[in-house]
């Protein structure tokens, strides 16, 4: 059966429902439907799309008892404000990628205190060399994050709706080496 992505009332996706739930959901007047699929269900009384997301009316604030930052790209990309941390240039996520402050040819790690926000003009001009060889320094040194950025939620990619993809960003975790 469709499964419907819950949004909180500033639009931020808090977690995948089934749609019985969101039915119940919005007959008891606490969300707007946003997206519906074509299927339709009936009732004696009324006819509804299946929704497909929906956003709750009052805004409710996410407790986390315990904080722990997964190590990803997106992670570090709002850690650093999406700013290239050798130019100081803010860019969209496409034009952004990841540098080893100390490159993992002289034993850099691929951790929080060693991947900082990059462009593409940067990294290439620093290479595989650190800042000081490269004659480069960094705007903010990294570290790792004390708090998440974004709240993850983890579905499979192929069963994701079309209707989905405005309200969520896609992420691919990066690798423990």
């Amino acid at each position: 059966m469709e499964q419907t992505l819950l949004l909180n009332a500033t639009y931020e996706p808090l977690r995948v429902v089934h749609w019985q739930k969101a039915i119940t959901l919005w007959a008891q007047g606490k969300v707007e439907i946003v997206a519906s699929y074509e299927r339709e269900i009936r009732s004696v009384s009324f006819n509804i799309r299946l929704p497909s997301v929906i956003r709750l009316l009052r805004r409710i604030r996410i407790r986390r008892a315990v904080e722990y930052v997964p190590f990803s790209r997106a992670n570090i990309y709002a850690r650093d404000d999406h700013r290239c941390q050798y130019c100081g240039g803010s860019f969209p996520t496409a034009d952004l990628t990841f540098d080893h402050v100390r490159p993992v040819a002289q034993g850099g790690r691929k951790d929080w205190e060693n991947i900082v926000t990059c462009c593409v003009a940067c990294n290439r001009r620093k290479g595989g060399r650190t800042p000081e060889q490269a004659g480069m320094h960094l705007i903010r040194h990294p570290r790792r994050p004390d708090r998440a950025p974004a709240i993850r939620i983890t579905f499979g990619l192929r069963n994701a709706p079309e209707s989905w993809r405005d309200y969520v960003y896609w992420n691919v975790e990066l690798d423990d080496v």
